[in-house]
C-alpha cells in the first residue's frame, strides 16, 4: 500500500492579513500552525534560531541554512499532516540582510517543493508585513 503525501504550498499571503487570520485559514484546512515572528530577525543567525524554535526542532540542529533545509524535508518529529510556518514581518530581515533574506527564502522554497518525508508535509505562508 502506497503513502499519499499532502503537498506543500509556499503562499504569499494578500496585503493585509496578520497573524490571527492566518492561523484560522490554516486550521480551517486542517494543518497545524507554526509561528515565526521575524521583527527581531536581524541576521542568518537569530532567524534560523527563531525557526528551530517555531518547529521545535532537534538540538542537534546545525544552524546553518543546509542544516534548515535538512529538517523541513524531515519534520519526522513532528506529527502527521501539514506543518504551515506563518512568517510575520519578513520586512525584517530583508531590510537588516538582504542577502540572508533571498537565501532563507530559497531554501524554504526549495523544501516546501521537495516535500517532507513521511506523513508530513511543509508549507509556508509569508506575511506582506
Amino acid at each position: 500500500m502506497t503513502q499519499s503525501r499532502v503537498a506543500g504550498q509556499f503562499i504569499k499571503a494578500p496585503t493585509g492579513m496578520g497573524v490571527a487570520a492566518a492561523i484560522r485559514q490554516v486550521r480551517l484546512r486542517g494543518a497545524t500552525p507554526h509561528v515565526l515572528d521575524g521583527s527581531g530577525a536581524q541576521s542568518p543567525a537569530t532567524i534560523l534560531e527563531l525557526i528551530a524554535r517555531a518547529l521545535d526542532f532537534p538540538e542537534d540542529f546545525g544552524h546553518n541554512f543546509d542544516a534548515l533545509y535538512d529538517c523541513l524535508t524531515d519534520l519526522s518529529w513532528l506529527p502527521a499532516g501539514e506543518h504551515v510556518l506563518i512568517w510575520s514581518k519578513p520586512s525584517a530581515l530583508r531590510r537588516a540582510d538582504p542577502t540572508a533574506y533571498d537565501a532563507l527564502g530559497s531554501v524554504l522554497s526549495d523544501a516546501v517543493a521537495d516535500g517532507a518525508s513521511g506523513k508530513v508535509a511543509f508549507s509556508v505562508t509569508m506575511l506582506a508585513n
